[in-house]
């Protein structure tokens, strides 16, 4: 069952590597792509670096639209991938971090925040993560990954961040 579950997680990793190993950047509308040089361990093969919970760790960000707490599908791949590991380690537990940028009232981006926090933990209850094992926080606007104002940063700010 286990190694069954680590095949799962190998290609659920490797189709978000093929989907967007070629962006170069994030811009608005866009989301920062899994890199893959954080996946391959120099012999041509994922499978041991996929297998390290530290690497998963660092690819613990899901971005979103402006004004939007719709998941997309390539951020939908990482999270299965978190609800995988959530699942094989049942004494673990998250943290759903919300943000947004800076656009909008403090209210409203807590708000805004929250709802894509709660997106999130959605899904992970979906795919058999424990309520109970899922905290969610938005500071909205409060802790910007970017302290610029342009639509790179901002694409920057907008995103959940799951935390151990």
């Amino acid at each position: 069952m286990r190694s069954k579950a680590s095949l799962v997680l190998i290609i659920v990793l490797g189709l978000t590597v093929a989907a967007c190993g070629g962006k170069k950047g994030v811009k608005d509308g866009e989301e920062e792509g899994v890199s893959t040089s954080a996946l391959d361990d120099g012999s041509g093969s994922m499978g041991s670096a996929l297998g390290a919970a530290g690497d998963l760790a660092a690819q613990n960000k899901v971005y979103f639209e402006y004004d939007s707490a719709a998941v997309t599908d390539e951020s939908r791949v990482l999270i299965e991938a978190h609800a995988q590991n959530l699942m094989d380690n049942p004494g673990l537990n998250v943290v759903l971090e919300g943000h947004a940028d800076e656009r909008g009232t403090r209210e409203y981006n807590l708000a805004l925040g929250e709802r894509r926090a709660l997106a999130v933990q959605e899904i992970l209850v979906a795919y058999g993560v424990g309520r109970d094992r899922l905290q969610t926080i938005s500071y909205g606007e409060e802790r910007p990954e970017s302290l610029e104002h342009n639509e790179s940063s901002w694409s920057l700010n907008r995103r959940v961040v799951i935390l151990r």
